[in-house]
């Protein structure tokens, strides 16, 4: 028996109880597709990995029946079970009632070879989204390769930096994946790369991560931004902007970090510095200023800014230690936080990539001709995996009922020209300029809205 609660009805209310198998790795996409044909009876898995995410404490003492032993290699695989309905019978104290037993299966007459994938929205794909604790999630292969399409049309490099030597095939898909299992999402952006203007904010990076924010306002997940005390002000005012356009819904927390002591960051992550308890689950960090090998922080032009950095990366370290807790980094030149998982290829390949190179690493790196692009991608692909019944049904362990009815909704968040191009230029009444050239102009990096970010967010769309 799991701690999910099933969907109550009348005085029937239960938590749902599954069917555990040990399946191979190599094998997982096969036992996914063989039952997930079959919707009518178990249909697909409702979890692959470690058991205590559904609440499972100890494989070996089940509920039901006898305990199944796992081989190394072997992934434990759940399946909804039809014993749910004795718990559900139980809790409404039902005087008689006649049920299955465990174990003993009704069987029919009714063969299932008949049952065909007519097309490539039922031809499914897992994907390994976290090592502690082990957890897999499942996609349809065309929702998938939406995405795939949404990596490579931010992929491009208007800047001529080199970018392609950084990316990641995939990377995208599975930020987004993990992403979309999260309860509680912390977003952290800001580039003061113009040392000498105030405010030294660049505009990319905030665009994009209101971009995400919105999205997962949509899809009901609790989302923070962490952001320098020194730029709290200006945070404020564009948050304020962002829902006087219809970006946001609402405000969403605007928090800071300062190290005061060794456990600081874990405090900060964690309730009561329990890595047990974390307050969020996924960090997100989008055109943010990343600390190079040195302890520095270096803007494109390899001038050291650490003294307008707070030393927010040390979130993303100590995220590495606390179990359940993912991590994405959004960036297009290298020197942004999470962008150390290719710091080999920032060196080899971007200009002053020796000295600026961001050290920390995020799980999953989106890299992106412009930062705000990749937030655009985000948000496109939660979409996109929102509206996947495999994957939805995946998310809510077949529980309840589909949550389509609130794709308007979420159709709602995603950016668009109209609202980007708004922001923009509330961003420029704010002095916020263009990374590249500094100017308060109608760009990012140095490249036109209107003849360049306009095009990529329509074809995002």
């Amino acid at each position: 028996q799991t701690a999910v609660p099933c969907y109550p009805v009348s005085t029937f209310c239960c938590n749902l109880v599954v069917t555990m198998r040990p399946v191979p790795e190599s094998k997982l996409e096969a036992a996914v597709q063989a039952t997930s044909e079959l919707r009518e009876a178990h249909g697909a898995p409702i979890h692959m990995g470690d058991p205590g995410l559904l609440g499972i404490q100890d494989l070996s003492k089940p509920d039901y029946g006898e305990p199944v032993c796992l081989h190394p290699g072997d992934i434990p695989v759940f399946w909804a079970c039809g014993v749910t309905g004795v718990e559900a019978i139980i809790s409404c104290r039902a005087p008689l009632a006649f049920t299955h037993s465990p174990g003993c299966m009704f069987i029919t007459d009714r063969k299932n070879d008949s049952v065909a994938v007519r097309s490539s929205r039922e031809i499914t794909q897992v994907h390994c989204i976290s090592q502690d604790p082990l957890h897999y999630t499942i996609v349809s292969a065309e929702a998938a390769q939406k995405i795939k399409t949404l990596e490579t049309l931010i992929g491009i490099d208007p800047g001529d930096r080199g970018i392609v030597h950084l990316q990641r095939q995939g990377e995208l898909l599975k930020a987004c994946l993990a992403l979309s299992h999260a309860r509680s999402v912390l977003i952290t952006t800001g580039f003061p790369t113009h040392f000498t203007y105030e405010p030294p904010e660049e505009n990319d990076g905030p665009p994009g991560a209101l971009a995400i924010a919105a999205i997962l306002q949509a899809l009901e997940k609790e989302v923070a931004m962490v952001t320098d005390q020194r730029a709290m002000n200006l945070n404020g005012k564009i948050m304020e902007e962002a829902v006087r356009l219809g970006i946001l819904k609402r405000p969403i927390p605007l928090l800071t970090y300062q190290r005061e002591s060794a456990d600081s960051a874990l405090m900060f992550l964690c309730e009561n510095g329990n890595p047990q308890r974390p307050r969020f689950d996924h960090l997100v960090a989008i055109e943010r200023a990343g600390m190079a090998a040195d302890g520095n922080y270096y803007n494109a032009r390899k001038v050291n800014i650490k003294h307008l950095v707070d030393p927010i990366d040390e979130l993303f370290l100590a995220a590495q230690t606390i179990p359940g807790v993912t991590t994405t980094g959004v960036g297009d030149g290298g020197n942004e936080l999470g962008m150390g998982k290719v710091k080999d290829a920032v060196k080899k390949h971007i200009k002053n990539g020796d000295v600026i190179a961001c050290d920390v690493e995020a799980d999953f790196t989106v890299v992106a001709g412009v930062s705000n692009w990749g937030g655009y991608a985000i948000a496109c692909a939660l979409y996109i995996l929102s509206t996947c019944e495999i994957h939805e049904r995946y998310l809510r362990k077949a529980v309840g009922f589909p949550q389509l009815s609130k794709k308007t909704a979420w159709i709602s968040a995603l950016p668009s020209v109209t609202k980007e191009e708004k922001l923009l230029k509330a961003l420029v009444q704010l002095g916020v300029r263009s990374g590249k050239t500094a100017s308060l102009a109608m760009e990012v990096d140095g490249l036109p809205f209107h003849s360049t970010h306009l095009l990529v967010i329509e074809k995002l769309l």
